[in-house]
């Protein structure tokens, strides 16, 4: 039998990510996300979703762009920082330890440190209600040639981080259960 939550922000999982911005004043700043994901394959891109009131929002509006930068799990206590902090009065890149890098495809910075980076131009602006969903466009994807396997971003190694919103806590990615797209062809003739 199933338990009836109501209208809940529950999808498991939910990424923790870092998004990357340049302020009015040009100053580098990430913040935490995990409202986003894929949207649409051709072209490739990629949401997130920010309130209003959040410094990276004016950032966004502002740029049109803005970058993903997936930390590993290790990277846990700093990636929850920079979703309790704020970028008006506080260097999170120095807070950190992290390292801002340029994008030379899109007006934002990513984190050197992550393992996976994810640079965006801003297409669409929708306009949801508390959030506001920008949908960007991936102009390029940056990975560390150490977490590539068979010239392929490798989860095993990058290992990001999964945010679960219900009970706020962290996870790290489990085992690898098979390959898509192949392990369900037993079923098919079924």
């Amino acid at each position: 039998m199933k338990v009836s939550l109501g209208p809940k922000t529950i999808a498991l999982p939910t990424p923790t990510w870092l998004v990357g911005t340049y302020d009015a004043a040009g100053k580098p700043n990430i913040m935490t996300a995990a409202w986003g994901g894929i949207c649409c394959s051709k072209p490739p891109c990629l949401t997130v979703s920010l309130q209003k009131p959040r410094h990276s929002y004016a950032a966004i509006m502002e740029r049109r762009a803005y970058t993903v930068s997936v930390p590993a799990e290790s990277q846990v206590v700093a990636a929850d920082y920079c979703g309790i902090a704020s970028g008006r009065g506080t260097d999170k890149f120095a807070a950190c330890g992290f390292t801002p890098v340029k994008s030379e495809l899109v007006d934002a910075p990513y984190v050197a440190e992550c393992p996976l980076i994810i640079e965006c131009k801003v297409i669409q602006v929708l306009d949801l209600g508390m959030h506001t969903m920008f949908v960007g466009e991936i102009m390029d994807v940056k990975v560390d040639e150490a977490a590539m396997r068979d010239g392929k971003p490798d989860p095993q190694v990058i290992k990001p981080i999964i945010f679960a919103p219900e009970d706020r806590h962290y996870y790290g990615l489990g085992a690898d259960l098979g390959l898509a797209f192949s392990i369900g062809k037993e079923l098919k003739g079924a």
